[in-house]
């Protein structure tokens, strides 16, 4: 009997540790002109309306073009994630970085300490994407 309660309060537990916890893991490939792009900064944020967006999780993608996140947040509400894809693909003037931003699906978002559904961007080329500047995120 005591054992049955000792269980039974660590499930409790683990249920209020991880109450409001929502992860999410995205990957991909970039390349540049058809080329594998490696170095480019990736962020993942939950985007907040009214108040700074929180950063779940950030990396660089490797030599081959690939990278894989995982970023949690802990949030009453649903995560409002959007991914950051920072480089300088068909950049002449390397003072500045190029910035894509995405929004990732809220079918992709777990709930829970482990991301249960990664949500695979395929393969993302960059010069062909929208470009916007931006100045702030230097290596």
């Amino acid at each position: 009997m005591l054992r049955s309660l000792h269980v039974f309060l660590f499930v409790i537990l683990i249920s209020i540790v991880t109450a409001g916890y929502q992860t999410v893991r995205v990957y991909g490939k970039l390349t540049c002109k058809g080329q594998p792009y490696g170095g480019a900064k990736i962020k993942l944020y939950d985007h907040d309306t009214f108040t700074l967006d929180d950063k779940l999780a950030e990396g660089r993608s490797n030599a081959d073009g690939t990278f894989d996140l995982e970023g949690m947040g802990n949030e009453r509400t649903r995560l409002n994630v959007k991914m950051n894809i920072y480089h300088r693909c068909d950049k002449t003037i390397p003072l500045c970085y190029y910035k894509h931003s995405f929004p990732v699906p809220y079918t992709y978002i777990s709930a829970g300490p482990r991301a249960t559904n990664p949500y695979n961007v395929q393969t993302l080329e960059l010069s062909m994407l929208e470009k916007e500047r931006d100045c702030f995120n230097k290596k």
